[in-house]
């Protein structure tokens, strides 16, 4: 009887152990639940505790000691912690959708619910925006679809150098979800950012004192123009105010990058783009300002970055853009977490 009754307990504590480790295996196979996804574009150095990119405010407050995974397909890694991941893309079209799509596949992390926030700097539109500002986009555009040509080229030198195709306009405009993005909008509008002395009286000397180019930063709504090429200029500036108000933007042409609507058309491929809100924060203008070339900019390889103090487009904004785009951000993510937007 003994006997039996020790080969019953056994039976029944492998039984049991069976069970725990079935369990503890399917527990680990589950995807790790994502509530929000940042997707900045580039970092400067470390990821902590020196100059800050895109990614370095985020990361520090939210992600420190996260765990990190390889993401196939993607060159960056991704950082996860208590329902946040963040994914450094890469700079550029390509880049911004092959990474996004990747991380969106990746069967190891539970999007369903998760909302995903494009962030990053930004040059802005000149005559009505600052170094500073803090963009919520409300529709991305693609630049580089639709006809363009040389300046030179143009019967009226006053022209814009792209022209409308109908046939390309599916493909080159995405509007965001209006209704997240006027959630959002009164969520963050009188969020604080700061300017500096240093780049208030640059853009002072830039625009000859006008009243736009020496006001505070503000938080605003805006489109974005999504290019390959980093433009600047009188021409691509047009081009810009054109193509916001041929695709019937909801609002005007705020600022200029180069990944968004890459990001966006990614989004909604995946069924995401109900759930996607894209900040970006202006560390430069769209044209040459103090007498500055195309040449004198760009003709030198040793040349001075936006990151630079000294930088003849962006003063020492920088640092102070990031930290606003960060003040923003952290608002819109801390309601996420506590189901606001669901």
């Amino acid at each position: 009887m003994k006997k039996l009754l020790f080969t019953v307990l056994s039976i029944v504590v492998m039984v049991a152990g069976a069970v725990c480790l079935a369990e503890e295996a399917v527990t680990q196979a589950l995807p790790l639940p994502v509530k929000v996804l940042l997707l900045p574009k580039f970092e400067i150095g470390e990821m902590s505790a020196d100059f800050p990119g895109e990614a370095q405010y985020y990361y520090e407050h939210y992600l420190t000691g996260a765990d990190e995974y390889d993401v196939p397909y993607n060159s960056g890694k991704l950082y996860y912690q208590d329902g946040i991941a963040m994914c450094v893309l890469g700079m550029g079209k390509i880049n911004a959708a092959l990474g996004t799509m990747a991380i969106l596949a990746d069967t190891r992390f539970d999007f369903s619910e998760a909302f995903v926030i494009s962030t990053g700097c930004a040059g802005s539109s000149s005559g009505n925006t600052v170094m500073g500002d803090v963009f919520l986009i409300t529709a991305a555009v693609d630049y580089d679809l639709g006809h363009h040509a040389d300046a030179r080229e143009l019967a009226d030198p006053e022209g814009t150098t792209w022209f409308h195709d109908a046939d390309f306009e599916d493909a080159a405009v995405i509007r965001m979800n209006p209704e997240l993005m006027e959630k959002v909008y009164v969520l963050v509008k009188d969020a604080h950012v700061e300017t500096t002395e240093v780049t208030r009286n640059f853009m002072r000397a830039a625009f000859d004192g006008a009243d736009w180019a020496v006001r505070d930063p503000k938080v605003l709504r805006g489109t974005t123009v999504s290019g390959d090429n980093y433009w600047k200029g009188q021409y691509g500036h047009r081009n810009a105010l054109r193509m916001a108000e041929v695709y019937q933007c909801h609002d005007p042409y705020a600022t200029t990058e180069m990944e968004d609507i890459a990001v966006a058309r990614t989004a909604e491929r995946m069924g995401m783009l109900d759930r996607l809100i894209i900040i970006r924060d202006s560390v430069n203008m769209d044209v040459f300002m103090h007498g500055a070339t195309p040449e004198s900019l760009w003709g030198n390889a040793e040349a001075i970055t936006l990151a630079s103090e000294e930088n003849i487009e962006a003063a020492d904004i920088f640092v102070t853009a990031m930290k606003n785009n960060f003040n923003v951000g952290r608002i819109i993510i801390d309601q996420i977490l506590t189901g606001q937007f669901r």
